[in-house]
């Protein structure tokens, strides 16, 4: 099946559908690092998206809140609230305008080929050897 996937290059960064379902889910979760463990990232990886998705805005899309007695978290800003309802808007409006394209791929895409999808890992080409009889100033 054909998908359509929006990626919106701001100024400042990029958003596209990974983030936007990072933030969906710290807005679920109250959590950065059960939103992360939700995409199977590291906490690292989710907060390091956070920050660069807080720094592409006026101001911060999440609010996090240091551990102690009551715990940390984090919470969706009203920014952050608006920014995915805006892409899933985007979404929607690309799909509904582009249905008869997307249909029109669908049908004259080719079949997968049984095993496609899965990744092949090609082996690493061996380091190079310097020859032995070669002289040792011409050696590099």
């Amino acid at each position: 099946m054909v998908k359509l996937t929006i990626r919106v290059d701001l100024s400042s960064g990029a958003i596209g559908p990974g983030k936007i379902r990072l933030l969906e889910l710290v807005g679920e979760s109250g959590s950065i690092s059960g939103a992360g463990r939700a995409m199977n990232m590291s906490y690292r990886r989710a907060w390091m998206l956070i920050d660069s998705l807080n720094r592409s805005f006026r101001a911060p899309v999440v609010e996090t809140q240091l551990g102690g007695t009551h715990g940390g978290g984090a919470v969706l800003t009203v920014l952050g609230r608006d920014v995915i309802a805006r892409y899933r808007a985007l979404e929607r409006a690309a799909a509904e305008v582009g249905v008869a394209e997307l249909e029109a791929l669908d049908t004259v895409q080719a079949a997968k080929p049984a095993g496609a999808g899965k990744s092949r890992r090609l082996a690493a080409p061996s380091p190079r050897r310097r020859s032995s009889l070669m002289p040792r100033r011409a050696r590099g």
